[in-house]
């Protein structure tokens, strides 16, 4: 009886270890399923996606380590081939591309929204300050080599890759909240 037991708590480590991955794997496949979802936006060669809504979930729900996690595993996929970028691009000329500080500022983000929520006292407004911080850091990343890449100033990078996603995204920390609030009882990430 004690071999079973034994059998079945090892299995059960296993499990808890390999747990964590998996929604970390979720979370990479959910932004690129985002990706898919896109707005072309006149004044910007940026588009309006989903990416960002699953980044901050990610950071929220997974934490700075597993969150940044899927972000890697999400910009990895698409470097190397996969069509998981906006629109079902791919390859390292995207990332390397006008648009492809957004995609790095991704994995900084859900790591930067992790640890912030989890450093905090894990509430609504500390949620909102994390989710907040890891959206400067997209826009910083992103501006900065939309900038550099397509030769403009840091204030026309900023007039055409961030003040017309704002409002979008302020929408998008809210339906955070609301879905993170939803999906945290259901993950058990140890």
């Amino acid at each position: 009886m004690t071999c079973r037991l034994t059998i079945f708590v090892d299995t059960m480590n296993e499990y808890t270890k390999v747990k964590p991955l998996i929604y970390a794997a979720l979370f990479a496949a959910l932004t690129a399923i985002g990706a898919f979802i896109k707005i072309p936006l006149p004044i910007s060669p940026v588009p309006l996606t989903l990416q960002v809504f699953f980044v901050l979930l990610a950071g929220l729900v997974l934490g700075a380590r597993l969150g940044g996690t899927s972000m890697v595993v999400y910009v990895v996929l698409g470097i190397i081939g996969l069509p998981v970028f906006s629109g079902g691009s791919s390859g390292l000329g995207v990332l390397l591309g006008p648009t492809g500080g957004y995609l790095i500022g991704f994995v900084a983000a859900a790591f930067v929204t992790g640890l912030i929520y989890n450093k905090a006292a894990n509430s609504k407004p500390s949620a909102i300050g994390a989710m907040i911080a890891g959206l400067f850091v997209i826009y910083l990343f992103g501006v900065v080599q939309l900038s550099f890449i397509a030769n403009m100033s840091i204030q026309q990078a900023v007039a055409v890759g961030m003040v017309p996603f704002l409002i979008g995204d302020a929408i998008k920390i809210i339906a955070v909240l609301i879905v993170a609030d939803r999906i945290r009882p259901f993950l058990t990430i140890s």
